[in-house]
């Protein structure tokens, strides 16, 4: 217990120190005015400097640890270690969006709720979803929390601190993980398998930024579940072998859950699969005598990690069930329905003709070698085991209109086999090493896999901006809350926003969040902490919502002709009514609504279709009508 004790000692120091190294830097680059990355090759130019130089001070931090023998000159060392992993972190996101406030893929699409959920939270700390007025989250709620709470604190709009938070948080996983793998492994060895499955992370993983803390870190965590769920298989071990592990397993199984559903089902499906085969190995193995016993072993630490992330996951996930035991539900399992050609076909990233490829088809061949022999090999290979499972299933439950998403599991499946990759050129090298101690070739060796392993890992860092162009190039042309782009072209209709929100608050009289409205132009919701009648499309919405219901009744409100119609239809919806109708221009006199229905399992999932609503059934003294740009603006009065 006291090793567990010093391991979550250092890993609170990691967080403080890449905190301070994403915050320091981060400021930094802001304090100067940089031309746009989609239009020069500058931001480009200096992100590969950053890179080569924290790459470069990681391979002086590897030598120096193994010439340093003082305890005082290890620690600042692995301290060293912790900035330049930290440093790489935000110098690989924070220098291309040096130009702009908003983050990757800027507030388009998937981004638009989860700005609009940052927005919610620092509106208010108490949990409650992004779009429906009195719904618990259905979405989990545990990253935009803490950056909602940032944006608070520091009196900054929520959409401004996405990006921010956004690369901390990532910052900050990589720094865990980092402590993670040197408490399991070499230092030298913690520094190479870190820094290469940072690197695929961000490359693959970095635009959903609470995925990627969790799949930089699950690598380390499924080794320590392995290790925590086989620690009773000597027969000497202590009473309390691997009690430790197999908290830390619990506490990391329930923090997914309150990060990201999905990995939070892989990831405890990963575990039962660990659990499970040891139960089956030991049965087998201790058949003739107290077979039972030997495999419930595994079994009793599997139910202690599912009772820890149970009482975690309930700080976030009660309020929604308590609440959905007795209100009525639509569209579940909508959120599941998605099905790209990627969820069609199995992943194998180790067959690719690129880095990459080459790196995981080392992991691959490692594992098929190690991972009987390997605490290491044997979590990672059941990891990548796992993954190819769950995209059967997923595949599979298409015959029951639903998915199990599996198409997002290609980045963790790239750092399962990049981590294992890491681990199979460094066994190589020592033992070609050790094959060559005896011959004049051999002392070169361990120099020539330093080099081809830093030119490997520079050629992928500098990559990672082209990787991730299109995301950044969105990043740039997107307008933000401010009204401007970061490539500083004219601005598109969201420059009215402020507009709007004005003419609301006027003309109400009420806060933002007592305020419901209706409108199809979301990212409106993702500035201001206005409640929403409608979500973006059914797969982002809560099922208490009741999706269908709602689209329904705004169907309905079309067919209506008169002002009286319609007050008299927002005074008997079953749901909170929108008092401020926001829409554009359309012909006729009619104003316009663009909505999405869900298709699945057509690709694509989601077909868009228009509302029109006649222009006079806001034209009454009970309803305030602005136009705004391209916008109309109907409010109805307060006490109308």
């Amino acid at each position: 217990m006291r090793n567990a004790l010093a391991s979550l000692g250092q890993m609170a120091s990691a967080a403080l120190v890449a905190v301070a190294v994403a915050v320091v830097s981060l400021i930094a680059i802001s304090r100067v005015q940089w031309p746009a990355f989609p239009s020069s090759n500058q931001l480009h130019a200096l992100t590969t400097v950053g890179q080569v130089g924290c790459l470069a001070g990681l391979v002086a931090v590897g030598w120096v640890w193994r010439r340093c023998t003082r305890a005082r000159g290890r620690l600042l060392t692995q301290l060293a270690g912790l900035v330049f992993m930290s440093a790489f972190t935000v110098v690989t996101l924070g220098m291309p969006l040096g130009a702009t406030k908003l983050y990757l893929f800027g507030i388009s699409v998937d981004q638009q709720f989860r700005t609009e959920y940052i927005t919610r939270l620092a509106d208010s700390p108490a949990l409650r979803d992004m779009t429906y007025l009195g719904l618990p989250p259905y979405y989990p709620p545990g990253w935009f929390w803490i950056g909602g709470r940032a944006a608070a604190l520091g009196g900054t709009p929520a959409w401004e601190v996405f990006k921010p938070w956004a690369i901390t948080s990532i910052t900050i996983a990589v720094a865990v993980a980092l402590v993670l793998w040197w408490r399991m492994v070499r230092f030298e060895y913690a520094l190479i398998v870190t820094a290469a499955t940072a690197a695929v992370t961000l490359a693959y993983g970095s635009p959903e930024p609470y995925s990627a803390m969790i799949t930089v870190l699950l690598p380390p965590m499924l080794v320590l579940t392995w290790s925590g769920l086989r620690a009773g298989d000597r027969p000497d071990a202590p009473a309390g072998a691997g009690r430790g592990a197999v908290i830390g397993a619990g506490i990391f199984l329930g923090w997914t859950a309150t990060w990201y559903t999905l990995l939070f089902g892989f990831t405890a499906f990963t575990v039962a699969l660990m659990a499970l085969w040891l139960a089956g190995v030991r049965w087998r193995r201790n058949r003739p005598r107290g077979a039972g016993k030997a495999a419930l072993d595994p079994l009793r630490r599997l139910a202690v990690i599912a009772g820890t992330a149970l009482v975690i996951a309930c700080t976030t996930w009660l309020p929604f069930v308590l609440r959905a035991v007795h209100s009525p539900i639509s569209n579940t399992g909508s959120a599941q329905h998605y099905l790209p050609a990627d969820g069609a076909e199995l992943t194998f990233p180790m067959l690719q003709f690129t880095l990459l490829g080459v790196v995981c088809l080392i992991g691959t061949l490692w594992l098929v070698v190690r991972a009987r022999s390997s605490v290491r090999a044997g979590a990672l290979a059941i990891g990548v085991l796992a993954i190819y499972l769950w995209s059967l299933l997923s595949m599979l439950t298409t015959l029951a209109r639903t998915t199990l998403l599996s198409f997002r599991l290609q980045p963790t499946l790239s750092v399962l086999l990049v981590a294992a990759g890491a681990f199979g050129f460094v066994e190589f090298a020592r033992a070609l090493a050790a094959a060559g101690r005896e011959r004049s070739w051999g002392r070169g060796v361990l120099p020539v896999a330093a080099a081809i392993g830093l030119a490997a890992a520079i050629a992928f860092s500098q990559d990672i901006p082209d990787v991730l162009r299109p995301d950044l190039t969105i990043a740039y042309t997107d307008t933000d809350g401010h009204g401007q782009r970061g490539d500083r072209r004219p601005p598109s209709a969201e420059k009215f926003y402020a507009t709007i929100d004005h003419t609301i608050t006027q003309v109400t009289g009420k806060p933002r969040d007592q305020t419901v409205v209706m409108t199809a132009d979301y990212s409106f919701l993702s500035f201001y902490p206005y409640w929403g009648f409608q979500g973006l499309t059914s797969h982002y919405a809560n099922p208490l919502a009741q999706f269908d219901l709602r689209a329904a009744q705004i169907n309905k409100w079309s067919n209506l002709k008169t002002a009286d119609e319609l007050i008299h239809a927002l005074d008997t919806c079953p749901w909170p009514p929108p008092t401020v109708f926001l829409m554009r221009r359309g012909a006729g006199g009619n104003y316009t609504l663009r909505l999405a229905e869900d298709v699945y399992p057509n690709q694509p999932n989601v077909r868009r279709y228009t509302v029109d609503l006649r222009g006079a059934l806001f034209d009454s003294p009970r309803f305030a009508v602005r136009s705004v740009g391209p916008f109309v603006l109907a409010i109805r009065k307060p006490g109308a």
